[in-house]
Protein backbone atom coordinates (compact mmCIF):
# COMPACT_ATOMS: atom_id res chain seq x y z
CA UNK A 1 0.00 0.00 0.00
CA UNK A 2 1.40 3.39 -1.00
CA UNK A 3 0.97 5.44 2.16
CA UNK A 4 4.22 7.26 2.98
CA UNK A 5 4.16 11.01 2.36
CA UNK A 6 0.40 11.08 1.83
CA UNK A 7 -2.34 13.03 3.60
CA UNK A 8 -3.22 11.96 7.12
CA UNK A 9 -6.58 12.36 8.82
CA UNK A 10 -7.34 15.12 11.29
CA UNK A 11 -9.92 12.89 12.98
CA UNK A 12 -7.34 11.28 15.26
CA UNK A 13 -7.54 11.48 19.05
CA UNK A 14 -4.10 10.51 20.37
CA UNK A 15 -4.24 9.23 23.96
CA UNK A 16 -0.86 7.53 23.94
CA UNK A 17 1.35 8.50 26.83
CA UNK A 18 -1.57 9.33 29.12
CA UNK A 19 -1.82 7.78 32.57
CA UNK A 20 -4.99 5.69 32.76
CA UNK A 21 -6.11 3.78 35.83
CA UNK A 22 -9.10 2.91 37.97
CA UNK A 23 -12.35 1.07 37.33
CA UNK A 24 -14.13 1.37 34.05
CA UNK A 25 -17.40 3.14 33.61
CA UNK A 26 -20.53 1.02 33.71
CA UNK A 27 -20.80 -1.25 30.68
CA UNK A 28 -24.26 -1.39 29.18
CA UNK A 29 -25.68 -3.91 26.76
CA UNK A 30 -24.09 -2.24 23.76
CA UNK A 31 -20.75 -2.15 25.54
CA UNK A 32 -20.90 -5.83 26.40
CA UNK A 33 -21.80 -6.61 22.79
CA UNK A 34 -18.89 -4.64 21.40
CA UNK A 35 -16.34 -5.97 23.89
CA UNK A 36 -17.43 -9.55 23.20
CA UNK A 37 -17.19 -8.81 19.47
CA UNK A 38 -13.68 -7.45 19.95
CA UNK A 39 -12.71 -10.51 21.97
CA UNK A 40 -14.11 -12.86 19.38
CA UNK A 41 -12.06 -11.02 16.76
CA UNK A 42 -8.85 -12.00 18.53
CA UNK A 43 -10.01 -15.12 20.34
CA UNK A 44 -9.03 -13.76 23.75
CA UNK A 45 -10.70 -13.92 27.16
CA UNK A 46 -12.28 -10.58 28.02
CA UNK A 47 -14.10 -11.60 31.18
CA UNK A 48 -12.17 -9.04 33.31
CA UNK A 49 -13.70 -6.26 31.19
CA UNK A 50 -17.14 -7.83 31.34
CA UNK A 51 -16.89 -7.84 35.12
CA UNK A 52 -16.45 -4.07 34.95
CA UNK A 53 -12.78 -3.70 35.80
CA UNK A 54 -10.36 -2.15 33.37
CA UNK A 55 -6.70 -3.16 33.50
CA UNK A 56 -4.64 -1.03 35.86
CA UNK A 57 -1.81 1.15 34.64
CA UNK A 58 0.65 2.66 37.05
CA UNK A 59 2.41 4.74 34.41
CA UNK A 60 1.88 5.37 30.70
CA UNK A 61 3.61 2.99 28.32
CA UNK A 62 6.40 4.64 26.29
CA UNK A 63 5.67 5.50 22.67
CA UNK A 64 8.27 3.77 20.52
CA UNK A 65 9.41 4.54 16.99
CA UNK A 66 7.32 1.56 15.82
CA UNK A 67 4.28 3.00 17.60
CA UNK A 68 4.79 6.33 15.88
CA UNK A 69 5.09 4.74 12.46
CA UNK A 70 1.93 2.76 13.14
CA UNK A 71 0.14 5.98 14.12
CA UNK A 72 1.21 7.68 10.89
CA UNK A 73 0.04 4.68 8.89
CA UNK A 74 -3.34 4.63 10.65
CA UNK A 75 -3.78 8.34 9.98
CA UNK A 76 -3.27 7.83 6.24
CA UNK A 77 -5.50 4.73 6.15
CA UNK A 78 -8.24 6.63 7.98
CA UNK A 79 -7.91 9.56 5.57
CA UNK A 80 -8.40 7.14 2.69
CA UNK A 81 -11.61 5.81 4.24
CA UNK A 82 -12.85 9.38 4.61
CA UNK A 83 -12.22 10.17 0.94
CA UNK A 84 -13.72 6.90 -0.24
CA UNK A 85 -16.88 6.96 1.87
CA UNK A 86 -17.52 10.64 1.19
CA UNK A 87 -17.53 9.77 -2.50
CA UNK A 88 -19.66 6.65 -2.08
CA UNK A 89 -22.26 8.39 0.10
CA UNK A 90 -22.61 11.17 -2.46
CA UNK A 91 -22.64 8.97 -5.57
CA UNK A 92 -24.60 5.94 -4.36
CA UNK A 93 -26.65 7.19 -1.42
CA UNK A 94 -27.21 10.86 -2.20
CA UNK A 95 -26.16 12.03 1.25
CA UNK A 96 -23.18 13.39 3.16
CA UNK A 97 -20.75 11.18 5.05
CA UNK A 98 -19.88 12.19 8.62
CA UNK A 99 -16.51 10.53 9.35
CA UNK A 100 -15.59 8.67 12.52
CA UNK A 101 -12.90 9.71 14.99
CA UNK A 102 -10.15 7.18 15.65
CA UNK A 103 -8.71 6.99 19.17
CA UNK A 104 -5.10 5.85 19.37
CA UNK A 105 -4.02 4.51 22.74
CA UNK A 106 -1.37 2.28 24.23
CA UNK A 107 -2.07 -0.08 27.08
CA UNK A 108 -5.49 0.93 28.38
CA UNK A 109 -8.12 3.62 27.92
CA UNK A 110 -11.82 4.22 28.49
CA UNK A 111 -14.76 4.43 26.12
CA UNK A 112 -18.52 4.84 26.64
CA UNK A 113 -18.74 1.16 25.65
CA UNK A 114 -16.46 0.16 28.55
CA UNK A 115 -12.79 -0.19 29.31
CA UNK A 116 -10.43 -0.90 26.42
CA UNK A 117 -7.02 -2.53 26.48
CA UNK A 118 -4.62 -4.08 24.02
CA UNK A 119 -6.40 -7.40 24.66
CA UNK A 120 -9.70 -6.16 23.23
CA UNK A 121 -8.28 -5.42 19.81
CA UNK A 122 -9.63 -2.55 17.67
CA UNK A 123 -13.35 -1.90 18.03
CA UNK A 124 -16.00 0.65 17.13
CA UNK A 125 -18.14 2.27 19.82
CA UNK A 126 -21.39 3.68 18.39
CA UNK A 127 -22.08 5.57 21.61
CA UNK A 128 -19.40 8.14 20.75
CA UNK A 129 -18.89 7.16 17.08
CA UNK A 130 -15.20 6.43 17.60
CA UNK A 131 -12.87 3.61 16.60
CA UNK A 132 -10.46 2.51 19.35
CA UNK A 133 -7.08 1.07 18.43
CA UNK A 134 -4.01 0.18 20.50
CA UNK A 135 -0.92 0.94 18.41
CA UNK A 136 0.60 -2.42 19.40
CA UNK A 137 -2.25 -4.07 17.49
CA UNK A 138 -0.31 -4.42 14.26
CA UNK A 139 2.30 -6.59 15.96
CA UNK A 140 -0.48 -8.85 17.22
CA UNK A 141 -2.06 -8.98 13.79
CA UNK A 142 1.18 -10.00 12.10
CA UNK A 143 2.88 -12.20 14.68
CA UNK A 144 0.00 -13.80 16.56
CA UNK A 145 -2.67 -14.01 13.87
CA UNK A 146 -0.45 -14.52 10.83
CA UNK A 147 -2.02 -11.64 8.89
CA UNK A 148 1.07 -9.87 7.58
CA UNK A 149 1.44 -6.81 5.39
CA UNK A 150 0.40 -3.18 5.64
CA UNK A 151 -2.75 -3.73 3.62
CA UNK A 152 -3.87 -6.43 6.04
CA UNK A 153 -3.67 -3.79 8.77
CA UNK A 154 -5.45 -1.24 6.56
CA UNK A 155 -8.23 -3.77 5.91
CA UNK A 156 -8.91 -4.09 9.64
CA UNK A 157 -8.99 -0.30 10.06
CA UNK A 158 -11.42 -0.19 7.13
CA UNK A 159 -13.53 -2.93 8.76
CA UNK A 160 -13.95 -0.90 11.96
CA UNK A 161 -14.76 2.23 9.94
CA UNK A 162 -17.33 0.11 8.09
CA UNK A 163 -19.14 -0.32 11.40
CA UNK A 164 -19.32 3.47 11.56
CA UNK A 165 -20.79 3.43 8.06
CA UNK A 166 -23.40 0.96 9.33
CA UNK A 167 -24.08 3.29 12.23
CA UNK A 168 -24.50 6.23 9.86
CA UNK A 169 -27.01 4.19 7.85
CA UNK A 170 -28.99 3.13 10.94
CA UNK A 171 -28.04 -0.52 10.55
CA UNK A 172 -26.24 -0.96 13.88
CA UNK A 173 -29.12 0.51 15.85
CA UNK A 174 -31.59 -1.90 14.28
CA UNK A 175 -29.40 -4.98 14.72
CA UNK A 176 -28.79 -4.15 18.39
CA UNK A 177 -32.52 -3.69 18.94
CA UNK A 178 -33.33 -7.06 17.40
CA UNK A 179 -30.47 -8.88 19.11
CA UNK A 180 -31.77 -7.78 22.50
CA UNK A 181 -35.06 -9.58 21.81
CA UNK A 182 -33.89 -12.97 20.52
CA UNK A 183 -31.99 -16.01 21.77
CA UNK A 184 -28.20 -16.13 22.03
CA UNK A 185 -27.92 -18.34 18.95
CA UNK A 186 -30.13 -16.00 16.91
CA UNK A 187 -28.20 -13.01 18.23
CA UNK A 188 -24.93 -14.59 17.09
CA UNK A 189 -26.43 -15.19 13.64
CA UNK A 190 -27.35 -11.49 13.34
CA UNK A 191 -23.85 -10.54 14.50
CA UNK A 192 -22.37 -12.70 11.74
CA UNK A 193 -24.43 -10.89 9.09
CA UNK A 194 -23.42 -7.53 10.57
CA UNK A 195 -19.73 -8.40 10.49
CA UNK A 196 -19.86 -9.87 7.00
CA UNK A 197 -21.48 -6.68 5.75
CA UNK A 198 -18.60 -4.73 7.31
CA UNK A 199 -16.21 -7.02 5.41
CA UNK A 200 -18.13 -6.31 2.21
CA UNK A 201 -17.95 -2.57 2.88
CA UNK A 202 -14.21 -3.01 3.43
CA UNK A 203 -14.00 -4.58 -0.01
CA UNK A 204 -15.78 -1.56 -1.50
CA UNK A 205 -13.24 0.70 0.21
CA UNK A 206 -10.37 -1.35 -1.27
CA UNK A 207 -11.92 -1.12 -4.76
CA UNK A 208 -12.21 2.67 -4.54
CA UNK A 209 -8.72 2.95 -3.04
CA UNK A 210 -7.44 1.10 -6.10
CA UNK A 211 -9.49 2.87 -8.78
CA UNK A 212 -9.78 6.41 -7.41
CA UNK A 213 -6.76 6.81 -5.15
CA UNK A 214 -4.31 4.48 -6.86
CA UNK A 215 -2.82 3.38 -3.53
CA UNK A 216 -2.90 -0.40 -3.94
CA UNK A 217 0.24 -2.31 -4.83
CA UNK A 218 0.62 -5.86 -6.20
CA UNK A 219 -0.24 -8.35 -3.47
CA UNK A 220 -2.34 -5.94 -1.37
CA UNK A 221 -5.68 -7.61 -2.06
CA UNK A 222 -4.11 -10.98 -1.25
CA UNK A 223 -2.95 -9.56 2.09
CA UNK A 224 -6.49 -8.47 2.90
CA UNK A 225 -7.90 -11.84 1.86
CA UNK A 226 -5.38 -13.62 4.05
CA UNK A 227 -6.32 -11.38 6.98
CA UNK A 228 -9.99 -12.23 6.43
CA UNK A 229 -9.04 -15.91 6.47
CA UNK A 230 -6.97 -15.68 9.65
CA UNK A 231 -9.73 -13.96 11.63
CA UNK A 232 -12.60 -16.23 10.63
CA UNK A 233 -14.38 -17.73 13.64
CA UNK A 234 -13.63 -21.30 12.59
CA UNK A 235 -9.92 -20.56 12.11
CA UNK A 236 -9.67 -18.69 15.42
CA UNK A 237 -11.33 -21.56 17.28
CA UNK A 238 -9.11 -24.18 15.64
CA UNK A 239 -5.99 -22.15 16.41
CA UNK A 240 -7.14 -21.97 20.03
CA UNK A 241 -7.24 -25.78 20.12
CA UNK A 242 -11.04 -26.02 20.00
CA UNK A 243 -13.43 -27.75 17.64
CA UNK A 244 -15.32 -25.04 15.69
CA UNK A 245 -18.84 -24.52 17.02
CA UNK A 246 -20.91 -22.68 14.41
CA UNK A 247 -23.66 -21.68 16.86
CA UNK A 248 -21.08 -19.57 18.73
CA UNK A 249 -19.74 -17.78 15.65
CA UNK A 250 -20.10 -13.99 15.79
CA UNK A 251 -18.11 -12.87 12.73
CA UNK A 252 -18.41 -15.68 10.18
CA UNK A 253 -16.13 -18.36 8.83
CA UNK A 254 -12.90 -17.64 7.02
CA UNK A 255 -14.53 -18.56 3.70
CA UNK A 256 -17.49 -16.27 4.37
CA UNK A 257 -15.33 -13.32 5.35
CA UNK A 258 -13.19 -13.73 2.25
CA UNK A 259 -16.25 -14.12 0.01
CA UNK A 260 -17.97 -10.97 1.25
CA UNK A 261 -14.80 -8.89 1.09
CA UNK A 262 -14.36 -10.12 -2.48
CA UNK A 263 -17.99 -9.28 -3.29
CA UNK A 264 -17.50 -5.69 -2.15
CA UNK A 265 -14.23 -5.39 -4.06
CA UNK A 266 -15.67 -6.82 -7.26
CA UNK A 267 -18.91 -4.80 -7.30
CA UNK A 268 -18.01 -1.56 -5.54
CA UNK A 269 -21.72 -1.23 -4.73
CA UNK A 270 -23.28 -0.72 -1.28
CA UNK A 271 -26.47 -2.49 -2.34
CA UNK A 272 -24.44 -5.62 -3.14
CA UNK A 273 -23.54 -5.91 0.56
CA UNK A 274 -27.04 -6.72 1.85
CA UNK A 275 -26.04 -9.69 3.98
CA UNK A 276 -29.32 -9.49 5.90
CA UNK A 277 -31.36 -10.49 2.85
CA UNK A 278 -28.92 -13.13 1.61
CA UNK A 279 -30.29 -16.66 1.78
CA UNK A 280 -26.79 -18.14 1.66
CA UNK A 281 -23.84 -16.47 3.33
Amino acid sequence: MRWRGRRGSRNIEDRRGRRMSGRSAGIGGAGILLIVVAGAFFGVDLTPLLQGTAPQSGSPAPVTAADQEAAEFVSVALADTEDVWASIFEQQLGRQYDPAVLVLFKGVTQSPCGGASGATGPFYCPLDEKVYLDTSFFTTLSQRLGARGDFAAAYVVAHEVAHHVQNELGILQETQRVRAQVSEVESNAISVRTELQADCFSGIWARYAQDALGTLEPGDVEEAMNAAKQIGDDTLQRNAGRVPQPHTFSHGTSAQRQAWFARGFETGEVQACDTFSAADL
